[in-house]
């Protein structure tokens, strides 16, 4: 048995305004999260990262196996309306988030659809909590999307798919699926995924270095975090 609850999803209204995005609770069937929980990879690092270099256990791999299945596309095509035969898929997860995560952004043109699903306890912090908004802007929020286990945002990309959080620091486990235009696309990123992880390993103190560099752009930023 999937451990999607396809039928959730298919109930589950969408929402069409400022852009087209779904929330769907309790998508992971219970008597599979706990296993998956336990299962879900750590990538031991913070940002995003393939999942051709993490190493979840069985459960983790047969949620993958689901979410790359026909009957999940199926399912999203059916609620927004998309073609997504012959599009490829890209996958990455999280484990840590940085204070310096969660910059307000639309998402590049190549992306199609972005989903979202969070692995995480009750969230009780403020920070962390990714916000649809209907402007650059985290006090314009038309939703808000605790990253509790089980949680999933699925939204189509577009020029004003606003979205972003206020800063946390600690653990945040989600995964993240998108379909994309082509193939070409998700070359490049395992491409800059490996350069971006070699740079880190023959020089450790640049990552520290980066996350100063987007600290400072982040309070330079015209946006309100």
């Amino acid at each position: 048995m999937s451990m999607l609850d396809l039928q959730t999803l298919k109930d589950t209204p969408l929402t069409r305004e400022p852009f087209e995005f779904v929330i769907v609770k309790n998508f992971i069937r219970e008597q599979a999260l706990a296993d998956l929980m336990a299962d879900f990879p750590d990538p031991g690092k913070p940002g995003s990262v393939p999942l051709l270099q993490v190493h979840g256990g069985a459960a983790f791999r047969q949620f993958v196996q689901d979410l790359e299945g026909p009957d999940f596309r199926a399912a999203v095509e059916k609620k927004f309306g998309i073609d997504l035969s012959g599009r490829p898929t890209m996958m990455t997860v999280r484990g840590q988030c940085r204070e310096t995560d969660g910059k307000i952004h639309t998402d590049s043109k190549t992306k199609l659809v972005t989903v979202l699903i969070y692995m995480n306890p009750p969230w009780d912090s403020e920070g962390g909590r990714l916000r649809l908004l209907g402007s650059p802007h985290l006090e314009d929020a038309v939703a808000e999307v605790p990253p509790e286990a089980g949680t999933m945002l699925i939204f189509r990309r577009s020029d004003n798919s606003w979205h972003g959080h206020y800063p946390f620091q600690g653990r945040r486990r989600a995964l993240q699926m998108n379909w994309v235009t082509d193939q070409s696309v998700v070359d490049r990123e395992l491409k800059r995924h490996s350069f971006s992880s070699l740079l880190k390993t023959l020089n450790p103190f640049r990552q520290r270095a980066g996350e100063k560099d987007a600290a400072y752009r982040l309070s330079a930023a015209p946006v309100v975090r």
